[in-house]
């Protein structure tokens, strides 16, 4: 009976890489060589995570805004009447169904240089990121995170992260997903949507959105630039650093660009 951790460890690692149904079968198929019934819960937990891999957009989007409640809940959220709630809401104003998007937007009152936002929409911008910025550099931040919405970014990151966090979990399958899981647990998959590092063709492709916003909006279009490098002059501070890399970089394309 010693093993059969070792497998189960196994069966999850190998359905959380997985981001496709044929590649999370192809997981299954290995898995099926561990024999007996010492794999039998591992494949059944397989099987589950393979079923909800079939998600659509509109599942993703309820899971999303499930999962940023939740997330909402363990953060400390200004109210309207915030400073940082009132600056944020002047920022964004029109842009709430910004290219058939419907957008949310709430401030974290956390000393954390960084922003996020999930498939259904929701934007959640950090305080200590609006303090390092100015308003213009905070509009192309947040209109890169919307990128990545618009993209199919973040719809990607979270389905990952959800089953991933199921699959540990165990849970049973349901219509939609690899079974609900609980709030408390919903955390931890905003936790990973938040860390996991994009590629660099997400991030270039997030930064045109969001240096298109400013300049469909009439502002400064420089603010992209000088967002990046103070981005990148963070150090350890800059949170944004780890799941956003590269600025330095980004900062030299978009300044060609705008040339």
């Amino acid at each position: 009976m010693h093993h059969f951790v070792p497998r189960c460890v196994l069966a999850v690692s190998l359905l959380a890489a997985a981001v496709s149904a044929a590649h999370a079968q192809s997981a299954l198929d290995r898995l099926k060589g561990l024999g007996g019934g010492r794999a039998q819960t591992a494949l059944d937990v397989g099987s589950d995570v393979v079923k909800g891999l079939t998600l659509n957009d509109a599942d993703i989007a309820t899971l999303g805004a499930e999962a940023a409640a939740a997330y909402d809940a363990e953060n400390l959220v200004a109210p309207d009447s915030d400073p940082y709630a009132q600056r944020l809401a002047k920022l964004v104003a029109g842009w709430e169904n910004d290219a058939g998007l419907d957008l949310n937007f709430k401030v974290y009152r956390t000393p954390e240089i960084n922003a996020f936002a999930l498939p259904d929409g929701s934007v959640r911008v950090f305080s200590g990121l609006m303090d390092k910025m100015d308003d213009d550099e905070l509009r192309f931040v947040i209109g890169h995170e919307i990128g990545h919405v618009k993209h199919g970014h973040s719809k990607a990151r979270f389905r990952t992260a959800y089953l991933a966090q199921a699959a540990r979990k165990g849970v049973a399958s349901t219509n939609n997903a690899a079974g609900r899981l609980a709030s408390s647990e919903l955390g931890g998959v905003v936790e990973e949507v938040v860390k996991a590092q994009h590629s660099q063709s997400n991030e270039l492709e997030s930064d045109g959105y969001g240096l298109g916003l400013l300049q469909r909006g009439g502002f400064n279009a420089q603010a992209a630039v000088t967002a990046l490098q103070k981005l990148d002059d963070g150090g350890p501070k800059a949170d944004m650093l780890s799941s956003h890399p590269d600025p330095a970089r980004r900062a030299q394309r978009i300044q060609a660009q705008i040339r």
